[in-house]
C-alpha cells in the first residue's frame, strides 16, 4: 500500500508547533495503514495569484521541505500557484489528489481550499465519508493562551523576538541563502562575513544583530549575524551577513542554513569603524557565551 497516501493538506509556512500537530496526525494515519505519509503545499503563498502583495514567506519552499520531512513527511507535493490551479473547485481538487494516490486526508480545522475558499474541514470530512477514507480535523492549537498561527510568527519575528518565535515555532527560525561575492569591507576590520543571497519573497527579521547556529555541510557553527542596511559603510539594499566565528574557509558559491536563536540589538550607525568592530567583537563574545550556555 505504499503508492497511497495519507495527505496533510495546508501550506505550512513556518512549519509551526499548529502544524507539528498536523503533520503527527497525518503520520500516525499513514503507520497505521502502511501508506505513505505525504503533505500538500505551494511554491509561493497562494495570495500571490490575486494580488502583487502577499504576506512575506517565513521560509523558502526548499527550507518548508527539509522541516516537513523533519517531522516525518515522506512525499511532498508542490503545486504552482496560477490563476488555474487557484480556480479548481474543492472537490476537483480532492478528487485529483486520489489520483495521486490519496487514500485519506488530515487538515486543520480552519483549512480553506478550492475555489474562492469554497471547501473546509466540514466539506473535507462529508467528502472522506462518501469515499469511505479516513480523515483526521485538527483543532486549534494555543500557545500561552494565543492562537498558533503563521501570522503570528511573522509579527513576532519582525519584532524581532526570536525566542517568543522560536517557541510557537517548535523549532529555531531558518533562512536559507547562497554565498555571493559582497564588498569585503569585513574583512579589513577582522571581521569576514558571507554575504548571502536571499529571495525577496522571504520575511526579514527585524533589522539588527543576532546570535545564529550557521549550517554548513552538515556541521554547525556560531555566527554573529547582520540583517540590514550597513548604515555605517552608507550600504544599498537589505543585506544579511553572518560572521562565522573561529571558521575560515572559502564559501562563495555555498549554500548557508542559518538557525535564529537570539536577537542581540538592533541596527545602528556608528561613527567610526573602529567603534562597529569593537561592538561587532563583543556581539561575537555575546553568541559564543550564548551557546556555551544553552
Amino acid at each position: 500500500m505504499k503508492n497511497k497516501s495519507i495527505y496533510a493538506l495546508g501550506f505550512f509556512d513556518g512549519v509551526h508547533l499548529g502544524h507539528q500537530a498536523l503533520l503527527t496526525q497525518c503520520c500516525r494515519l499513514a503507520r497505521e495503514r502502511n501508506m505513505r505519509s505525504s503533505a500538500i503545499t505551494f511554491l509561493a503563498h497562494p495570495l500571490s495569484a490575486f494580488t502583487d502583495n502577499p504576506p512575506p514567506l517565513i521560509n523558502t519552499g526548499a527550507d518548508r521541505e527539509v522541516l516537513l520531512r523533519q517531522f516525518g513527511i515522506e512525499n511532498i507535493d508542490f503545486l504552482p500557484v496560477t490563476k488555474d490551479v487557484m480556480s479548481t473547485s474543492w472537490q476537483d481538487f480532492l478528487l485529483q489528489l486520489m489520483e495521486k494516490g490519496a487514500a485519506g486526508f488530515v487538515c486543520g480545522n480552519d483549512f480553506r481550499f478550492g475555489k474562492d475558499g469554497e471547501g473546509d474541514a466540514a466539506k473535507l470530512r462529508t467528502f472522506c465519508q462518501e469515499q469511505n477514507l479516513p480523515c483526521v480535523i485538527v483543532p486549534e492549537q494555543t500557545l500561552d493562551g494565543i492562537r498558533i498561527s503563521s501570522s503570528h510568527i511573522r509579527t513576532l519575528l519582525e519584532n524581532g523576538d526570536t525566542e517568543t518565535a522560536n517557541r510557537f515555532l517548535g523549532h529555531p527560525h531558518i533562512l536559507s541563502g547562497t554565498v555571493v561575492p559582497g564588498k569585503q569591507l569585513g574583512r579589513t576590520i577582522g571581521i569576514p562575513t558571507a554575504n548571502l543571497l536571499l529571495p525577496k519573497e522571504l520575511l526579514f527579521p527585524k533589522f539588527g544583530v543576532y546570535a545564529t547556529l550557521a549550517c554548513i555541510d552538515g556541521e554547525k557553527h556560531p555566527a554573529v549575524t547582520n540583517i540590514g542596511t550597513r548604515p555605517t559603510v552608507e550600504g544599498q539594499g537589505i543585506t544579511v551577513e553572518p560572521w562565522i566565528l573561529d571558521f575560515d574557509a572559502d564559501l562563495y558559491g555555498k549554500a548557508i542554513t542559518l538557525e535564529f536563536h537570539q536577537f542581540l540589538r538592533p541596527e545602528k550607525k556608528f561613527s567610526s569603524l573602529a567603534d562597529l568592530q569593537a561592538e561587532i567583537q563583543k556581539n561575537g563574545a555575546q553568541t559564543r557565551n550564548f551557546f556555551e550556555k544553552t
